[in-house]
């Protein structure tokens, strides 16, 4: 898949200038899709050539003017095409940190259990600011009145990806600090002897 369709994407929440959407793609899309802001203007540009989108200019005081971007008719049906469209193939899994953790036997268990820390940190900010993000969507709303009401419901079920994701990452991270406590004797014994270097 390309930007190209998260773009369009983004765009069915209304009309957005290019710093209103990379704000969304940081926000509401990140747990799925990321895109720079250049990545995202490119691809703003590239849409309103193929008549996928609309831009309009909005003049602004004491400001530069900005442009206001909208889904056309030609990008809905190109959108809903998408939409309808099976997937190319599963998304595979690709982490440098599966590749260090798959390496870790013969490495520093200290090293090892501070890039999981680092990790179960980092989804620990991404699991709260999805949380916020829920919050904000349901607005005090019950889950199944929002899914049962709301004039959308794609956001909020990728947003519980996200969460879900994130989660499964703490449990992951949790599982693997329990097996380095558990093994930390082991690798005590296995450490070589150190050398004397007064001899």
């Amino acid at each position: 898949m390309s930007l190209k369709y998260a773009v369009l994407a983004a765009l069915l929440e209304g009309e957005a200038s290019g710093y209103e959407l990379s704000k969304l793609f940081d926000v509401s899309l990140a747990n799925f899709w990321a895109a720079t802001p250049q990545q995202l203007y490119r691809e703003l540009e590239r849409l309103a050539g193929e008549g996928l989108i609309e831009a309009r200019v909005v003049r602004q005081e004491r400001r530069p003017d900005k442009r206001m971007f909208t889904l056309t008719e030609a990008g809905r049906r190109d959108l809903d095409a998408f939409a309808a469209t099976p997937p190319r193939r599963p998304t595979a899994i690709r982490d440098e940190l599966l590749i260090k953790i798959q390496a870790m036997d013969g490495a520093d268990p200290g090293a090892t259990r501070a890039l999981v820390e680092e990790r179960a940190a980092w989804a620990q900010g991404k699991l709260a600011r999805y949380l916020r993000v829920r919050d904000r969507l349901l607005a005090g709303r019950g889950e199944e009145e929002y899914l049962r009401e709301a004039d959308r419901v794609g956001p909020y079920l990728t947003l519980l990806a996200g969460i879900a994701l994130e989660e499964q990452n703490l449990r992951w991270c949790a599982r693997v600090r329990e097996v380095l406590d558990r093994r930390a004797p082991r690798a005590e014994r296995q450490r070589p002897p150190a050398q004397d270097s007064t001899r």
